[in-house]
């Protein structure tokens, strides 16, 4: 039987990037569908089709591109495939083939329905008047195209309660892959490293509390910081966003030693996990895929109760959750999280791993 892989659009990082890497490896013979790709190099070798968008300089502000991408989705140029594969976190559950088939199985992997038209509290870009005032037509045509899936895939039982609550449709679980064996290896990981890389680890703190992800206001890397003060622990913070200049300016406000390194690499970051006394991941996320890879370094984390982490992190064994982001809470959890049994991240991350997400993959379609 012949797919297709669809996918939002393709850019060089990212977990649902990662969905749809496991599963071109699943399906390799399955041609990959998206709206543009700004990363080629990632599926180099895989036939990979952009939409008419591509070519436009739409493909450079998903806000001006968004009211082509509804009716975009509902002509994807493909014939003769028996399934198609949706990863999505905006509009591709809407995929249909120009040539529209009806006995066309479509199976929908679910990051998220559409938080800036769902859930604007959870997105600012579900605050500009645009958006606000196209989310009533918006949500009418989202709620009828996800009811047109044979199956839906939540990435996380915190998902799976928002496509209930917004698409009134059941899903089961699957959680995202997670490249454990790579995080997890302790032999060699200097090697993959540069000079200057290495250098950057020699001149860091013995102790740390780290934090990663994006630089914008969500992913609360200012709480990191405020941990550190909390717990009276150097701060190292990786990543890279709009956020930077504030999260210096709070840097050099701060009693404690506080690191910024921008875009690290992923052998960096590896070796960062892996020296880290904490991870810190206060944002609430759908699942949030840089808590399972901290486990996997033997890293114990911090993470909020609320969203995906408070699923993956067992409270207590790997990690710590927590509700409130005050001092108090903060300095007693980086107390707690260092007298964890250290094997016990390792063997959390190990159900989050992307042998097992494949093999559920694979069950879930056929079922």
């Amino acid at each position: 039987m012949s797919g297709l892989i669809v996918h939002e659009w393709l850019e060089r990082h990212g977990g649902a990037e990662s969905v749809v890497e496991q599963f071109s490896e699943l399906y390799p013979d399955a041609p990959i569908f998206c709206l543009w790709d700004d990363y080629p190099q990632r599926f180099a070798g895989r036939e990979v089709k952009q939409s008419w968008l591509g070519s436009t300089p739409l493909r450079h502000s998903k806000p001006a591109a968004l009211p082509f991408m509804v009716p975009t989705w509902r002509r994807i140029p493909q014939t003769d495939v028996d399934w198609i594969l949706c990863s999505s976190h905006l509009f591709a559950h809407h995929a249909r083939l120009l040539k529209h088939d009806p006995g066309v199985n479509k199976f929908v992997y679910a990051h998220t329905p559409a938080r800036y038209i769902w859930n604007p509290e959870l997105d600012t870009r579900g605050k500009s008047i645009a958006v606000q005032a196209a989310a009533r037509v918006l949500r009418t045509i989202d709620k009828k195209r996800a009811a047109e899936a044979t199956s839906i895939a939540a990435n996380s039982r915190f998902v799976r309660n928002r496509i209930q609550e917004t698409w009134d449709m059941p899903a089961s679980v699957i959680y995202p892959p997670v490249d454990v064996a790579y995080f997890s290896v302790e032999d060699g990981v200097s090697k993959d490293l540069t000079d200057s890389e290495l250098r950057i680890l020699e001149n860091l703190p013995d102790h740390f509390l780290l934090g990663a992800s994006r630089f914008v206001p969500y992913k609360g890397m200012n709480v990191v910081i405020d941990a550190g003060v909390a717990a009276d622990v150097p701060v190292v913070l990786a990543g890279d966003g709009p956020e930077l200049d504030s999260l210096r300016h709070q840097a050099n406000s701060v009693r404690i030693p506080v690191q910024i390194l921008q875009s690290p690499s992923r052998p960096l970051l590896r070796a960062l996990y892996q020296r880290a006394l904490v991870f810190v991941f206060p944002p609430i996320e759908d699942f949030g895929i840089m808590p399972v890879e901290a486990m996997a370094a033997g890293t114990p984390v911090i993470a909020n109760r609320a969203g995906g982490a408070g699923e993956s992190v067992v409270d207590g064994q790997s990690g710590i959750l927590i509700e409130n982001f005050n001092k108090t809470s903060l300095s007693e959890s980086v107390s707690a999280a260092t007298g964890l049994q250290p094997s016990a991240p390792r063997d959390r991350a190990q159900f989050f791993d992307k042998s097992i997400f494949r093999k559920q993959i694979s069950e879930w379609m056929k079922s």
